[in-house]
């Protein structure tokens, strides 16, 4: 290849976002950041809400400064977190604000959406673990607690299509992302339009399903003003964050497991097609979306979101810290052998999280945690004991033995996470590349626009272009 692709790649996390400039010479990939910002949720009365506009203020920012390096960008995609939404109405206009799924209306809708439709039947569709932050249990709430915006709805777009609609001007639902939701039938790979009847919801909002690696259209003329980017092709990749991470993945051995490590914890297997077992529903696993047919079969644990909360509320309260502060402390703890369970409802959006893993602590008969270190290692063993729980239950559903964990994703920058997961788990961890998300996201564009034939090929080309750092159990 004499002349290198560049492609843009937005990856939003649930706690900042990144646009990412790839350049591929035919044989390596390389990767650039261009502009970072933070994704700060917005507590408005009782509900949490995302700052959708700001955060398109600093996709077109990240335009701009791509824009002005004065090369040919071939391509952008965005990518990010599953199940939350927009609602446009008849004029084109996003109707109110999209909620954040940490936002608690849909306590007890779960327990609700039951008696209507039993959840072994939901499951038995749908084959998405129960969270009560699912889609299906937002849309549910939002027709009894937002009417108006409900019915003055013309289109549902999940957050990627969203953003990718202020760009384009084109509505449209991507698979991978859509599927996080409990609205679709995993085996047609389609939305269930039974359950959402069943369930007194609208099926009108919908739109075309499209599949990862689609091109969707180019900029509209007021963005290329704006920006001054011209030319590029904007692609619906596997748009949910974690279906990006696992197509980034170099899986180091058949059967390997994935662990994309962030905000949230995803830890899983990449399958050929849904498991829908009773043993898949006691366990209370999840089939989603893949790119290129696959289905990730996975379990969502809550991630290094309340470490980060934890450093947050201890800059507030004690002094400033690191977060290569908090490992070191965490090595030097007196005791370590505190416990949080980190699916817990307290640890999902707390006012303080210190002090909800100090109490949980006590109040499990474990005494107090004394200092950071402590602290801290209650939620490394609460991840770490969680992981090895997925991964044996993971062998019992799919019958198979797992030789190895690739991780990928910011939590593999923490070396005490990876060598606790080691020993955890009891399990080889191959850890990287960093940037799982992003990769995944890159070669799907450039399987879009021909320049690799498959994500085999893909995967490849990541390996070699990539460090991959090895933990072995102790």
């Amino acid at each position: 290849m004499n002349t290198p692709i560049y492609n843009l790649a937005f990856d939003f996390g649930a706690s900042s976002g990144r646009l990412i400039l790839s350049k591929y010479d035919g044989s390596k990939i390389e990767l650039e950041e261009i502009h970072r910002f933070t994704n700060d949720p917005v507590r408005i009365g009782k509900n949490f809400y995302w700052d959708t506009f700001r955060l398109y203020h600093e996709l077109k920012t990240g335009l701009k400064k791509a824009a002005s390096k004065k090369i040919p960008i071939t391509s952008l995609a965005i990518d990010t977190w599953g199940v939350d939404y927009g609602l446009i109405d008849k004029d084109g206009n996003l109707i109110g604000n999209p909620v954040n799924y940490r936002d608690d209306r849909t306590i007890g809708v779960i327990e609700e959406v039951d008696k209507i439709v039993p959840l072994k039947e939901v499951y038995a569709s749908t084959g998405i673990q129960f969270m009560n932050f699912n889609t299906i249990f937002q849309f549910y709430a939002d027709k009894k607690m937002r009417p108006d915006i409900y019915e003055k709805a013309d289109k549902f777009l999940m957050m990627p299509d969203l953003f990718n609609y202020f760009l384009t001007g084109k509505m449209y639902n991507e698979y991978t992302n859509a599927s996080t939701g409990q609205l679709l039938d995993a085996k047609e790979r389609f939305w269930d339009l039974d359950l959402i009847k069943k369930l007194g919801l609208r099926t009108d909002l919908f739109c075309e399903m499209i599949k990862p690696g689609s091109i969707v259209g180019e900029l509209i003329d007021e963005v290329v003003k704006e920006t001054g980017l011209t030319g590029v092709k904007v692609i619906a990749v596997g748009s949910h964050d974690t279906a990006s991470a696992v197509a980034g993945t170099p899986f180091e051995e058949e059967n390997a497991a994935f662990l994309s490590c962030g905000t949230w914890s995803l830890l899983g297997m990449e399958i050929d097609e849904p498991v829908l077992t009773e043993e898949s529903y006691q366990y209370n696993y999840t089939n989603e979306g893949g790119v290129e047919g696959k289905i990730r079969l996975l379990k969502n644990i809550n991630g290094l979101w309340i470490m980060q909360n934890l450093r947050r509320n201890w800059c507030e309260f004690e002094a400033e810290v690191s977060f290569p502060d908090i490992i070191k402390a965490s090595r030097e703890a007196k005791r370590k052998d505190f416990i949080i369970d980190p699916n817990d409802q307290r640890f999902t959006a707390p006012y303080n999280m210190m002090n909800e893993v100090i109490a949980y602590c006590e109040e499990n008969g474990q005494g107090k945690p004394e200092g950071l270190g402590e602290i801290a290692m209650a939620i490394y063993n609460g991840l770490t004991n969680e992981y090895k729980t997925t991964v044996k239950n993971l062998e019992v559903i799919t019958g198979k033995s797992i030789p190895c964990i690739n991780m990928v994703g910011g939590g593999i920058q923490d070396q005490l996470l990876c060598e606790l997961t080691a020993n955890a788990t009891g399990k080889k961890v191959v850890a990287g590349p960093i940037e799982g998300s992003v990769l995944g996201n890159v070669v799907m564009q450039l399987k879009a626009v021909g320049a690799i034939s498959s994500l085999e090929e893909g995967r490849k080309i990541i390996k070699a272009s990539f460090e991959q750092k090895v933990h072995m159990p102790s």
